[in-house]
Order: C-alpha cells, then sequence, then structure tokens
C-alpha cells in the first residue's frame, strides 16, 4: 500500500473534477471500510480470512443449505445491529453531487451507506442490490430487512416468506445471480455521456460493471482512480491516487 499521493497530483485531478460536468463515480467496498466494514478480497478481507464464507454468497449454496442459510443470517443480523456510520468519503460524494457536476453514483456496496449520507435516490445506482430490504426468491415479495431482524431476535433461524413460504434472502445480487438488467444498462449509458469517472475504492475485476470505465475512456472520458492498492485498470488512468480515501475524496470534490 502506497503513502499518500503528491500535492500536484491531486491538484490536477482536482481541477479536472472541478471543470468536469457530466461525472460517474463508481465506488466499491474501499469507500466503506473507514466506517467499519471489511473488503471481502483484502488482506483482512471477509473473504481472505474465512473462505468459507464466500459460500453464504453464493446463490446455489444458499438456496441448497439451509445451514449456510441459518448462518448467513445470523451474519446479517450481527450487521444490522452494528449499525455503521457514512465517512467523509461518503460525505465528499454528496457534496459532489450538491455542486451539480455529478451525472451518477454506481456502487457495488450493499451496505447503503451512500443512501444514508444523503445521496440522491435517483442518482444512485446499488447494482449488487441492498442489505436494506429482504426478498423473497418465489414470489419477489419486497420488505425492510428490519421485518427479518424481529423474527430473527424472536428465534427463527432461517425465516420463510409469510405470503408463499419461499426462501428469503437479503436484497443482495448473489454469485451466481444476474444483476438487474435496467440498472445495468442505465449505469453504462451514464458512463459513455460522462466526461469524468472516478473509481474510488474498487479493485475494478468485478465485471460486468467494472466495463464502465473502459465505455467511459473510450468516449472519451478522463479517468481518475482512487484506491489503497493497486487496481486491474491503473493503465486506464490518466490520474492515479493511492491512499486513505475518506481523506482523498474531500480533498478532490473541495470548492
Amino acid at each position: 500500500m502506497a503513502g499518500r499521493p503528491d500535492d500536484g497530483t491531486i491538484a490536477t485531478a482536482r481541477a479536472w473534477l472541478c471543470s468536469a460536468r457530466r461525472i460517474v463515480v463508481l465506488t466499491g467496498a474501499g469507500i466503506s471500510t473507514d466506517s467499519g466494514i471489511p473488503d471481502f478480497r483484502g488482506p483482512q478481507g471477509v473473504w481472505t480470512r474465512n473462505p468459507g464464507a464466500e459460500k453464504m454468497a453464493t446463490l446455489q449454496h444458499y438456496v441448497a443449505d439451509p445451514e449456510v442459510r441459518k448462518r448467513a443470517w445470523r451474519a446479517r443480523i450481527e450487521t444490522f445491529v452494528a449499525r455503521r456510520e457514512p465517512n467523509a468519503g461518503h460525505l465528499a460524494l454528496v457534496h459532489l453531487e450538491r455542486s451539480g457536476r455529478l451525472d451518477t453514483l454506481v456502487t457495488q456496496n450493499v451496505d447503503g451507506l451512500h443512501h444514508r449520507a444523503g445521496t440522491s435516490p435517483d442518482k444512485l445506482i446499488e447494482i449488487h442490490g441492498t442489505v436494506r430490504d429482504v426478498l423473497c426468491l418465489e414470489c419477489g415479495d419486497r420488505r425492510p430487512m428490519a421485518h427479518a431482524v424481529l423474527r430473527l431476535e424472536a428465534g427463527e433461524e432461517d425465516p420463510d416468506c409469510q405470503l408463499c413460504g419461499g426462501i428469503l434472502k437479503s436484497a443482495t445480487i448473489s454469485f451466481g445471480q444476474a444483476l438487474v438488467p435496467e440498472d445495468l444498462e442505465r449505469a453504462q449509458e451514464a458512463a459513455f455521456r460522462s466526461d469524468l469517472l472516478l473509481a474510488a475504492g474498487t479493485t475494478l475485476g468485478v465485471f460486468p460493471i467494472a466495463g464502465i470505465v473502459p465505455i467511459a475512456r473510450r468516449a472519451g472520458a478522463r479517468i481518475v482512480i482512487v484506491n489503497a492498492e493497486a487496481t486491474e485498470m491503473d493503465e486506464m488512468a490518466h490520474a492515479l491516487l493511492r491512499g486513505s480515501i475518506s481523506e482523498i475524496l474531500p480533498e478532490l470534490v473541495a470548492d
């Protein structure tokens, strides 16, 4: 991991953001680590430290194995109780929106922190879904996560749908589950019309959503990447800033 980027690089990237009029932002797990939410594949990531945890995020295992579902619900209730707060990185992007320059914010995160920070729903694409809701895999009934948490606290280990008895799951996109086509299309269209794409806290290795970076680049947009570690698309960046996202983003969007 590198230290703070030099002031000249930050100043150049900030000038680009100030002059841009259609900024698309793509965020990943790295923007939420300073809110106490570990990433998945980093040195201290959830799946790095506990490879078995990946099963809970794989639809096939979740549907087939009640024990996987029970573990997933236990983990979900712990996450729900440990209410995390948006950090300076999330708030910086709200400031960017209020400046009138943010076209679209696409996040790979399911933690809901952009929503809680104040990003407008019409600007936000939660491409991998959200833990704020639960969804029935059979009938599609959708309800706030709080409803499922109350049932878990009452002693249920694997709550089922109260309408049809189907399997309930957080409204997140698991491995083996397709993205919402309309969300992906909207993100791709935003990238195509952008004049600057800012990627923050993502390794840019998860497709198809990472593909909006080359879409934006081919369309003539500047690419600015902010991440603690190297990404798979560093060579595409016009500006590459390695360091703390919650420290760098407020500097980039400062008036």
